[in-house]
């Protein structure tokens, strides 16, 4: 009898505590690093665009992400920093709470831009995009995505036709000094709302019409574009915003 009593206390004990999976320590249940990090010119300030991560280092999935650290660098062109893997050269800019977001911040599901316009031309600006827990627990950096501000190119102009089922945009742009045209960057917003910084097309268009369609009837839209610029370089450079114009469906005749 005893014996047995033993072996179903072992039993218990098994399959009470459940099957131990494998150790796994604390500094891996911190977010892992935000993913598509990249930056761009945009007029005259710096787009700094992320997706916020949705697991932790260990792979499992993330809950708790309370917002993101930004940290920026600030070098002369070519001026290569004393310690590419340090971070001391970094230095806090923004921190963007996920509930309450910043006012030069949009958020699009997990993709997130913010606008940067404390930059000067002829300078190069890094950034890295750490997250942290409710806790205050800071996750892992991002790998640093870098930019040099060059002279933007001019605004277009932009006009739009309103017709029953479609909205046709016209675009003319100024002459450009440097860098070679790739197309617009397009961007609606219902009239009473901030203009998004996220554009309607996924890549620039590259003729001087688009037809906006889909759209709902007795509603007001805004409209407004930015040339992209292929630099010397290779790097992709927006102009200013051009001017608003506000287009809406028409009754059909």
């Amino acid at each position: 009898m005893r014996s047995l009593i033993l072996l179903f206390s072992c039993t218990l004990a098994l399959t009470g505590c459940g099957k131990k999976g494998p150790l796994i320590y604390p500094d891996l249940l911190v977010p892992s690093p935000p993913t598509s990090v990249a930056v761009r010119q945009s007029g005259p300030g710096i787009k700094l665009s992320f997706v916020i991560p949705d697991k932790d280092r260990a792979g499992q999935s993330l809950k708790g992400v309370a917002g993101i650290k930004i940290l920026k660098r600030e070098t002369q062109p070519g001026q290569e920093p004393a310690c590419k893997a340090c971070s001391d050269d970094f230095k806090l800019f923004k921190v963007l709470y996920l509930d309450k977001l910043d006012i030069n911040a949009r958020r699009y599901g997990d993709f997130v831009i913010i606008r940067d316009s404390d930059v000067s031309a002829g300078r190069d600006y890094g950034y890295k995009v750490v997250p942290f827990m409710k806790n205050g627990a800071d996750g892992e950096p991002s790998e640093p995505a870098s930019v040099t501000m060059q002279l933007a190119p001019p605004p277009p102009v932009i006009k739009a036709v309103s017709n029953p089922t479609e909205i046709l945009l016209t675009f003319s742009e100024l002459p450009l000094k440097e860098g070679k045209f790739a197309g617009y960057s397009i961007y609606r917003a219902v009239k009473g709302e901030d203009m998004p910084y996220l554009p309607i097309n996924k890549t620039p268009i590259t003729g001087n019409t688009f037809t906006d369609s889909g759209l709902k009837r007795r509603v007001t839209y805004n409209y407004a574009a930015r040339v992209v610029v292929r630099m010397a370089n290779g790097t992709l450079v927006e102009s200013a915003l051009s001017n608003e114009v506000p287009g809406g469906l028409t009754e059909e005749e």
